[in-house]
């Protein structure tokens, strides 16, 4: 444990989902924080910025392990809370705004898997590695068409069965990340974007001026961002599609099972829907291709025809951060935490990875559930790459 003082210097080296997390929670603690990113803070590039923003624990369990799961319904407990304690401490400090002007859409009515006739197979499959993956209490139900049709009216007429999982969620992700940046300011956090650095115990480098600037601890939150220290990170290529429209309506996330990919649909505020399925073992950042733009479109013209008439808003591809084994981690040591790896599970794992982070600086944080004996390992020596030529500041 670091044990700092309630008045602690802290620096924190990326200002994606975790970042930001972890600066609004340290700073209503009493340090003093001070984010940089490499990017903009207002218009991320992050990963946490481009994701459909799904808290899905159930469905992520299929292709992956069970600690995924168990590790996402920790996160999922988490969510609600956090999130009135942010709107309510934003229309505290809002005079003359609403409180819808600082809420962030969360809603927890589930999630709804489909597949359709000539690949009824693969839905029947999804459930048996769900039920060998999760307990019993998890397996939702199973729907025939007028169950579908009871929860997804526009979805229904298009499947003659489907399975409902009603304790999954979704988040307005790019409506938190604002938010956020907007609490650490009120907080008075010091925000430097466009601005890279390394990390060492104690002290950023400003990669561009070859100065160190000393702090009492130093978070690594870079996501892929930080290869050139930690060596076992990559980046896992995604694309997602967003579309508007005022055709279709859609409560929930709803996922298409399908022979070469699993595609989901995502509602978001003012009719747009994020879309996405691909997962490429690639670092490519260029733009999204031709067949991914295909298949995207096609398979969500077949949940719902009307989606042909809907306007394309946005296509875009990002770099999830992953390790080997696809686990997140935080090493540690005196005057450095890193936290990386939580690949696409960004928004189900953020809140019980930031609880184990900041159980790190301060004992007597609640964590939901303990999962230090996964979560934790010291800094490697070889960690770290040590910049000599970098004067102290």
């Amino acid at each position: 444990m670091l044990n700092l003082t309630s008045h602690s210097s802290i620096a924190i080296a990326g200002g994606g989902l975790l970042g930001r997390l972890l600066a609004w929670q340290l700073l209503g603690s009493g340090h003093n924080v001070s984010v940089y990113d490499a990017g903009s803070l207002r218009d991320s590039p992050s990963a946490g910025h481009t994701a459909a923003g799904m808290i899905s624990p159930i469905s992520e369990a299929i292709d992956t392990e069970s600690l995924m799961y168990d590790l996402g319904m920790a996160s999922l407990a988490q969510w609600p809370q956090w999130l009135a304690h942010l709107s309510e401490q934003l229309s505290e400090q809002s005079t003359g705004q609403s409180i819808d002007n600082v809420d962030v859409p969360y809603s927890q009515k589930g999630s709804l898997i489909v597949a359709h006739n000539r690949d009824q197979s693969l839905l029947q499959q999804y459930i048996h590695d769900m039920q060998r993956q999760v307990p019993e209490a998890a397996w939702g139900k199973r729907l025939d068409k007028q169950g579908v049709l009871a929860i997804e009216p526009d979805v229904g007429e298009h499947f003659q069965q489907g399975l409902f999982l009603p304790e999954e969620a979704h988040i307005d992700n790019r409506k938190l990340l604002s938010v956020l940046l907007q609490r650490i300011q009120q907080l008075g956090g010091e925000c430097v974007e466009h601005t890279a650095v390394d990390v060492e115990p104690n002290a950023l480098v400003l990669i561009s001026e070859k100065r160190r600037i000393a702090f009492d601890l130093v978070i690594d939150c870079r996501g892929v961002g930080a290869q050139t220290q930690w060596r076992g990170v990559r980046g896992v290529r995604g694309e997602i599609l967003r579309v508007q429209t005022d055709e279709v309506q859609l409560q929930r996330p709803v996922r298409l099972l399908h022979p070469r990919y699993q595609l989901y649909v995502v509602p978001k505020a003012n009719q747009e829907f994020v879309i996405g399925a691909t997962q490429i073992e690639s670092e490519d950042r260029s733009p999204v291709s031709v067949q991914s733009a295909l298949e995207l479109s096609s398979a969500l013209y077949t949940i719902n025809p009307a989606f042909a008439e809907a306007r394309i808003i946005e296509m875009t591809s990002n770099l999830r951060p992953a390790l080997n084994d696809n686990r997140p981690l935080i090493q540690y040591q005196n005057g450095l935490i890193c936290v990386n790896g939580l690949y696409r599970h960004g928004y189900l794992l953020a809140p019980i990875v930031v609880q184990h982070a900041l159980a790190l600086i301060d004992p007597s944080t609640t964590v939901v559930r303990d999962f230090a004996d996964v979560l934790y390992k010291p800094v490697q020596s070889s960690y770290i790459k040590k910049l000599q030529d970098a004067p102290a500041c």
